[in-house]
């Protein structure tokens, strides 16, 4: 293989893209580069205030990118995507499910114990992470099933395999998303001869919204004890920059990962490898 060959294989132009979560931080990210590698890409997310800085960011790419507001609970709302991305850019190729999140509501604190979390809290938490990610899966994934080709991409944790204290349920949730993963990628390869992949990646620590103020203090700027904990279980001593997903994200989405289905890909900066001694 020559280096031109190479090079096409992360050129997408011609190919359409939906990424759930696209207006997000690291969704935004994963927009961003697909746009850059020429895809048509659509932004489903159910909050889309981050889409103007995304199309500032992208210059003359911006007209390759569309947006539209999706709740990905709800089937309705992404069916009524899939036929706005059908509209916009034609067939779908590839699904990106950055969607997802956690609640305080449903996180351990000294105020509330595991026993007396609110039972809908739970239910948010699980509904949002694994069903918003395999009912995206079913209606989107439909379109590559029937064009016979397509790439999914899902977002998975490393609380998958290292589950934190305090968040039960979007350890879980993730947990799901990996056993999902494998499964899908099994029932599609084996049912439409092996042209549909599915994988996910597992990212590590990332310093966003959620959990700024859980990882850095907000009155010094330096580390939280639970912050500090982090950075001395990362053997590479740092919070992961959006950026720093990338590049297996192209990887994973690209036919230079043409015989790569079913895994998941830990991007965390050694966190898995390290034992703690």
């Amino acid at each position: 293989m020559n280096t031109q060959q190479l090079m096409k294989m992360y050129d997408f132009t011609g190919k359409t893209f939906a990424v759930t979560g696209g207006a997000g931080a690291l969704g935004g990210d994963v927009v961003v580069a697909l746009a850059g590698c020429g895809a048509n890409v659509m932004i489903l997310d159910l909050r889309l205030g981050g889409v103007p800085a995304i199309k500032e960011r992208l210059g003359k790419c911006a007209n390759q990118v569309d947006a539209v507001e999706v709740n990905v609970m709800n089937r309705t709302s992404l069916l009524e995507a899939a036929e706005a991305i059908n509209k916009r850019f034609g067939p779908l190729h590839g699904l990106v499910n950055a969607a997802g999140g956690n609640s305080p509501k449903a996180t351990v604190s000294q105020e509330m114990s595991y026993f007396d979390i609110p039972e809908d809290a739970l239910r948010f938490v699980l509904d949002l992470n694994i069903l918003g990610t395999m009912m995206p899966c079913q209606v989107l994934a439909k379109q590559m099933a029937a064009a016979g080709e397509g790439v999914i991409l899902n977002y998975s944790s490393m609380n998958a395999y290292r589950p934190l204290t305090n968040i039960a349920a979007y350890s879980a949730s993730k947990a799901a998303i990996t056993n999902f993963t494998s499964w899908l990628a099994v029932y599609l390869a084996q049912n439409f001869s092996g042209k549909i992949r599915v994988n996910a990646i597992a990212p590590g620590f990332f310093l966003g919204e959620q959990n700024r103020f859980l990882m850095v203090d907000k009155e010094t700027g330096n580390w939280t004890p639970r912050g500090q904990k982090v950075i001395d279980h990362t053997p590479m001593g740092r919070l992961g920059n959006p950026e720093d997903l990338l590049g297996a994200v192209l990887w994973l989405l690209s036919p230079a990962s043409s015989f790569v289905t079913g895994i998941t890909v830990p991007v965390d900066g050694g966190f898995s490898s390290y034992a703690g001694v």
